[in-house]
């Protein structure tokens, strides 16, 4: 039999009303970030006696030798800075350059010889957390190797911090810079041959050439004047203002080379994750 609905039945049926689930705002950073940054710190210090230890100990080694041959020949901020106390800071910065490029640039070539780089390409992980992760371990490994420096020449030459703000600011800036430069060389580079370019080529001289083991003030003017186009000058020399104050140029205008180093190095790297270059081959 064939049912018949009445108009009162019409009336009196309830009416469902399909309510919408209301759909939570994703974070900027989310899990895919989390477990990428989490395997980047957990890659390096799987092997902290190759990856920090081992920067320690060769840094602590410049320090010893350097200091025993020129610490009573060189002369640094008119004498008021022994030699030993003027090299930590910047042995201390150019351990945690060298170490936060070399963290991100191997990781990432190391994905791509092996191949394991299309599981972070699958899954939903934006451009922008693959490079927060990458370079947010590459500082962490950098200043990870910083502090050790830091603590393991102190008993041999005690360097008193008197403007930690610039100490924190120019040793994050400094790692940031160098991780994300990693990052680029890391997405460039197709084999280890063409990242040793990057590390022989850029990276080793533009460090020694900054004002590590000396004070420009020393070198004939041309020299003086070229120095100022090396940004890893500025990193050392505005690290180097937060230990005792004194800088060959001043830490506000170091800030601001960095800061802009920083924002025009995350932009390629982010154009460069964002097209696939080179990592969609």
């Amino acid at each position: 039999m064939n049912s018949v609905v009445t108009e009162a039945d019409q009336v009196d049926a309830p009416k469902v009303v399909a309510t919408p689930i209301p759909r939570q705002p994703s974070p900027i950073l989310g899990p895919g970030f989390q477990a990428l940054f989490y395997k980047e710190c957990l890659r390096f210090w799987k092997v902290a006696a190759q990856t920090v230890v081992a920067p320690v100990v060769t840094t602590l080694l410049y320090l010893l030798i350097f200091s025993h041959v020129l610490q009573g020949t060189a002369k640094v901020f008119d004498g008021r800075v022994s030699y030993g106390e003027f090299l930590i800071p910047g042995l201390i910065m150019m351990a945690v350059l060298q170490n936060a490029f070399a963290n991100s640039s191997s990781s990432l070539i190391q994905s791509k010889m092996m191949r394991s780089l299309i599981f972070i390409l699958l899954p939903p992980i934006t451009s922008l957390e693959i490079f927060c992760a990458y370079v947010g371990g590459s500082m962490v490994r950098g200043l990870c190797v910083g502090l050790g420096v830091w603590l393991i020449t102190l008993p041999f030459i005690p360097a008193s911090v008197l403007h930690p703000f610039w100490v924190i600011a120019f040793a994050a800036g400094g790692s940031a810079i160098m991780g994300t430069l990693g990052l680029i060389a890391g997405i460039w580079s197709e084999k280890f041959d063409h990242l040793a370019l990057f590390q022989n080529f850029i990276i080793m001289p533009l460090t020694f050439l900054s004002g590590v083991f000396y004070s420009i003030h020393s070198l004939p003017a041309f020299w003086q004047g070229l120095s100022h186009f090396n940004p890893f000058f500025y990193m050392i020399d505005g690290f180097r203002f937060g230990f005792f104050g004194l800088s060959d140029v001043s830490p506000w205008l170091s800030l601001s080379v960095v800061m802009f180093f920083v924002v025009l190095l995350s932009i390629v790297a982010m154009r460069m994750l964002a097209t696939g270059y080179k990592l969609r081959q």
